[in-house]
């Protein structure tokens, strides 16, 4: 058997030693002034500058809407905006959400969030590969974890205030996610 004399010495990450190798983080660059010129066709600067010419010009008063034609546009807006705001309300669903004094779970309609301290994250239904729920053995600690297809998983530590509640807490997940999450999603 043959021994090493030298120290042992673990290999550098690549992430560790050079930034580049972390996956989605770039740099910024600007474009080169020369393919910002080249990206955009002679007829359509052309156009551009006829249109800024036949701007300074003064608009005729046959070309102003009516203050009535205005009135109806702005009532349309508001009436666009109520319904909007109709659909985007809460849903008839379940709602899981549990907090502690650092961490905060929400899941509903939309999707999991969660937040602890300043750093959020966000994730809807059809990212979720699996949502996993485990509480500590002797402790009031409850973890949930979330997992995307990529493998990456998002674990938060929650404190309950007693032990009841985090049976309370599982079995409001459970509801939730029996709702929401489709398992057989590839």
């Amino acid at each position: 058997m043959e021994q090493s004399n030298g120290p042992i010495m673990q290999p550098l990450r690549a992430a560790s030693a050079d930034p580049g190798f972390v996956p989605g983080l770039t740099g910024v660059t600007d474009a080169p002034q020369d393919a910002v010129r080249d990206a955009v066709p002679d007829e359509v600067s052309d156009e551009a500058t006829e249109r800024v010419g036949s701007d300074a010009d003064a608009p005729d008063a046959s070309d102003a809407p009516d203050a009535s034609e205005g009135q109806d546009a702005a009532e349309g807006q508001d009436a666009a905006e109520d319904e909007a705001e109709d659909e985007a309300g809460p849903a008839d669903g379940p709602v899981f959400e549990a907090a502690d004094r650092r961490g905060r779970i929400v899941a509903d309609a939309e999707g999991v969030r969660l937040s602890y301290d300043e750093e959020a994250c966000e994730f809807r239904w059809d990212e979720l590969a699996a949502v996993e729920s485990a509480k500590g053995r002797f402790g009031k600690r409850f973890t949930v974890t979330v997992h995307t297809p990529d493998r990456r998983w998002y674990p938060i530590d929650l404190l309950a205030p007693d032990r009841g509640r985090i049976a309370a807490w599982e079995a409001e997940l459970d509801a939730v996610l029996d709702a929401y999450f489709d398992d057989e999603a590839p």
